[in-house]
């Protein structure tokens, strides 16, 4: 039997009373990194939210093999994350305040901060390179930067599942290859099981242990990189002619162009 961190069996997910997926099932391995692809409008970002509970959902989801309609919202936070593509920055908080939001599902009511919280927000901070701006305002930051203070804040959560919409949008490609990059060490050395949409094919095969790809709301393809990006599933995905080729250092596919 497969260890899964998350798992959808016979999922059905609505948006304004539209069906967008249904029927859907769907797991993810620990300690991997699954990476989603597909055309806009596909149903990726609906399905992050339905397994992140944002979004009503019919049939199950099993988060550690517990369904998740019999955990409060706090078991779930001490166990998953989700960013979402467009995260609001609060208002005239410093760094160190927006991550310490991540220690909310281990407090009571009115419970002050314990020094085994900030022992905790201290050691995140380092391990995401905060360190040096934890006194600035969240408002000051670029966008890389915000994306890292959100990482964070899932870090003090201690959950062991991060579900992320798109982090690299907006982000220039040092900023996106940063972040890849943190999402990467985390899940080698933490052993966090790391699901995410990505829109750049290459990073999404550079980047993943598995990649599953949807079109009009189902998984039709999904697998290891090399067995997912080729030219025949991105002719049928996005209804191109690609051209592939292999990384020179880590030999992951690469799209090098499509017409």
């Amino acid at each position: 039997m497969k260890d899964e961190a998350l798992l959808a069996h016979n999922l059905t997910l609505s948006y304004q009373k539209k069906i967008i997926i249904d029927s859907l099932d769907i797991s993810f391995l620990k300690n991997h990194i699954s990476v989603i692809i597909g055309p806009n409008g596909c149903g990726k970002s609906t399905l992050l939210k339905g397994l992140g509970r944002i979004l009503k959902h019919d049939g199950d989801i099993l988060l550690n093999n517990k369904n998740i309609l019999e955990l409060s919202t706090k078991e779930i936070a001490k166990q998953l994350a989700f960013l979402p593509q467009d995260s609001i920055s609060p208002e005239d908080s410093t760094v160190r305040e927006v991550v310490a939001l991540g220690r909310y599902p281990y407090q009571g009511i009115f419970q002050k901060k314990t020094e085994a919280d900030e022992e905790i927000i201290d050691n995140v901070l380092n391990e995401t390179g905060l360190k040096s701006i934890a006194n600035e305002n969240i408002q000051t930051l670029s966008g890389g930067q915000k994306q890292r203070v959100w990482i964070a804040m899932a870090l003090c959560q201690q959950t062991q599942v991060i579900l992320l919409d798109e982090p690299t949008t907006y982000l220039d490609l040092g900023h996106q290859l940063e972040i890849l990059n943190l999402l990467k060490e985390l899940n080698i050395k933490k052993g966090i099981t790391i699901i995410m949409v990505l829109h750049d094919l290459n990073l999404a095969a550079r980047f993943s242990d598995y990649m599953i790809a949807m079109k009009s709301g189902a998984v039709i393809y999904q697998g290891k990189p090399n067995d997912v990006m080729t030219p025949e599933i991105l002719a049928d995905l996005f209804g191109i002619k690609a051209f592939m080729g292999k990384d020179p250092i880590d030999k992951t596919p690469i799209c090098l162009r499509f017409e």
